[in-house]
């Protein structure tokens, strides 16, 4: 029989959290390659970059500690799976998928913590 060991996130680290226009924040997920995905969450948009693994990090990671070196967010009351807007910059109708990330406990506190810690716009 195998071990199965649940490890959760013991802390989140974030170093910045910008917010930014909805239109910023899409279009900050175009790419050459294709469209990244956002995560939606408790009324906010979001995307997050890691900090590379080096051995340190990996350490941290192993002890229940993650960080994200960098938060970009906007407000969106309703979850809609792909937002479809005009792009002025591209001159073209865009689209970014969006994951609905509501059931991961993880998202909700740290949504939870942006709404508590970040001044409205």
């Amino acid at each position: 029989m195998v071990k199965i060991t649940f490890s959760p996130v013991l802390e989140l680290v974030i170093h910045e959290a910008v917010e930014m226009t909805r239109d910023d924040l899409l279009l900050e997920r175009v790419t050459p390659a294709g469209n990244l995905p956002l995560y939606w969450c408790g009324g906010i948009i979001f995307s997050f970059s890691s900090v590379p693994m080096t051995d340190d990090i990996v350490k941290e990671y192993l002890k229940g500690r993650i960080h994200w070196l960098e938060v970009h967010f906007a407000r969106m009351d309703k979850y809609v799976p792909v937002i479809t807007w005009e792009s002025q910059e591209y001159k073209s109708t865009m689209n970014v998928r969006v994951i609905d990330t509501s059931t991961s406990g993880l998202h909700k506190e740290f949504v939870q913590w942006l709404k508590d810690n970040v001044k409205k716009k």
